[in-house]
């Protein structure tokens, strides 16, 4: 009887199990509004912005890439938007990484020195925006936290119209601005 009632404490006080889901993460789709979140900033911690906001006013895109600065992301990525002929027919364009402003400022000068593509430069230090988009991973051994999937966004009337996804997060491919902007 002492064992019984033992076992029936122990049941009584050990963790719940977690349920198990089948069901596929539920990253952004078309569709969706872009996420209001006031925590990004352009240029400057001062400079606080809202891409919900930004994009009510006009169509364009939402880039997202792991970090500044990094191989892919500069060499690759966000030139191949700053040099696509249909640059200045495509909208707004606002390049968002998880990293804090005064970095982003600092890429921006590297790859657009004189401002002239209109592409913004857009810093989510907290990862609040690309968890909101729930297109962020760990990036803890290399980046040292969450960081953002590669990923291009069409945005027409504030909604999510087409997405462009990378399949493992971090690749160039689908995200491309010849993928995106053709």
């Amino acid at each position: 009887m002492a064992f019984r009632a033992s076992l029936g404490r122990a049941l009584l006080t050990r963790p719940a199990a977690r349920s198990f889901h089948s069901s596929p993460r539920a990253c952004v789709k078309v569709g969706d509004q872009v996420p209001s979140f006031d925590g990004l900033f352009e240029n400057s911690p001062g400079n606080k912005l809202n891409l919900a906001d930004e994009l009510q006013k006009a169509d364009g895109y939402i880039v997202g890439v792991p970090g500044a600065f990094t191989g892919t992301c500069s060499s690759q990525h966000i030139p191949s938007y700053i040099n696509h002929p249909k640059l200045k027919k495509a909208g707004q364009i606002f390049v968002v990484s998880v990293n804090d402003p005064f970095v982003m400022k600092a890429w921006a000068e590297q790859l657009d020195p004189a401002g002239e593509t209109g592409i913004r430069f857009i810093a989510d230090p907290t990862a609040g925006f690309t968890k909101a988009l729930d297109l962020g991973f760990d990036g803890t051994a290399i980046f040292g936290g969450v960081r953002s999937q590669r990923y291009a966004l069409k945005i027409e009337n504030g909604k999510v119209s087409k997405t462009h996804i990378e399949p493992d997060g971090t690749g160039a491919d689908v995200s491309m601005a010849d993928k995106v902007l053709d």
